[in-house]
């Protein structure tokens, strides 16, 4: 993005990297139950994932895959729920492309 004073504008979002597994296969996260996401991925007021509540999985797995390491998307994500809910997760197009380049089973979904 070029400014009014003709200097180019690094936004943060163009930048901040983001990290994903090497393989879906490696995503052993919780298919029900509760768990609670850490501040570093969700630092809202409310913390608490309920898996029967399809809001509450939705936010976290937009948090998880837009702001969490490996590490930590190995351990709340589920493989065949995100494949389930992948059409339905609301991600930058960087996120997106990211994850659809590494896995393409995720691009067929949509």
């Amino acid at each position: 993005m070029v400014s009014a004073r003709g200097s180019t504008r690094v936004r943060f979002q163009d930048v901040k990297p983001h990290d994903a597994p090497a393989s879906l296969d490696d995503l052993r996260g919780p298919r029900d139950g509760e768990l609670v996401l850490p501040h570093h991925i969700h630092w809202g007021p409310r913390r608490e994932v309920n898996f029967s509540r399809k809001g509450d999985v939705l936010t976290a797995y937009q948090a998880t895959i837009s702001e969490g390491m490996v590490a930590d998307q190995v351990t709340i994500l589920n493989r065949s729920l995100l494949l389930e809910l992948w059409p339905e997760l609301i991600l930058s197009n960087r996120v997106r492309n990211l994850w659809e380049s590494r896995f393409p089973e995720l691009a067929a979904t949509v």
